[in-house]
């Protein structure tokens, strides 16, 4: 069947001041949309596409044109793009929708995909124990906050949030990540939980920046996408299974 193909891809953190590259990766995850658009039935961007992104009424982020372009493109198309929100592009309003045409999901979303039950989120704040972090959640998804952040000039604001996503960058680093005990991964207990009650076959999580094919139950299977700094993948599913790939890196330059 022709277009069947669904891909999955997160945490691309275009234009990110902790690094020095990217308008080459910008460049690659444009090249990787254009490949994808070629059989996709749909693309899924799970969170923190964009290293720093804030909607004002009247001012969009300068940059990613290449980006919004290419997404507006292959929406036209035909083919749906659904955005997540991840906890680095949070403040999406409606610009994102009503120019490139994605499909906006600020929470998790639950689908089946040819028959089979997908649980897709960007994957932050499913950690209980994490109560500074879902504190600071609560304060970036509050509208009162919004409002006083939105009477900030653009230029303070948006100076702001890129010193802010730079020093969570440099503070995490910006090597390949990996996991010492998988079992222990917030996500992985939420999703061992979760399937207590329904029924999964897919869990795939953005953010943690691990790739990661995990067997949460003999027929339910868990991914963590990795990133777009080091590792350059995404999971595509052709109607029958789920597969973590890695994107050519060719012309990328440090």
């Amino acid at each position: 069947m022709a277009n069947k193909i669904t891909y999955f891809v997160s945490d691309v953190h275009l234009g990110s001041p902790a690094l020095k590259n990217n308008s080459e990766r910008e460049k690659l995850f444009v090249s990787w949309l254009n490949d994808a658009a070629k059989d996709a039935r749909e693309i899924y961007l799970l969170g923190d596409i964009f290293d720093f992104w804030y909607e004002y009424k009247k001012v969009v982020p300068r940059g990613f044109v290449r980006t919004l372009g290419k997404i507006a493109e292959i929406t036209d198309s035909g083919i749906p793009v659904h955005f997540f929100t991840g906890n680095h592009d949070v403040w999406v309003y409606d610009y994102l929708p009503s120019e490139t045409g994605v499909t906006l999901h600020r929470g998790p979303l639950v689908k089946s995909i040819n028959g089979k039950t997908f649980y897709l989120a960007h994957g932050d704040g499913l950690d209980p124990k994490e109560k500074g972090y879902l504190m600071l959640k609560r304060l970036f998804t509050s509208k009162t906050a919004q409002f006083f952040f939105s009477q900030l000039h653009p230029n303070i604001a948006l100076w702001f949030g890129h010193q802010w996503a730079k020093q969570s960058r440099i503070a995490k680093g910006t090597e390949a990540e990996t996991t010492n005990d998988i079992e222990k991964e917030a996500n992985v207990l939420f999703a061992q939980n979760y399937i207590k009650n329904k029924k999964v076959d897919y869990f795939i999580f953005g953010h943690r920046h691990i790739l990661v094919n995990k067997e949460i139950d003999l027929n339910c299977q868990l991914f963590f996408l990795g990133e777009w700094l080091n590792y350059y993948s995404y999971a595509v599913f052709d109607g029958d299974k789920v597969e973590l790939k890695i994107y050519s890196q060719k012309n990328l330059t440090d």
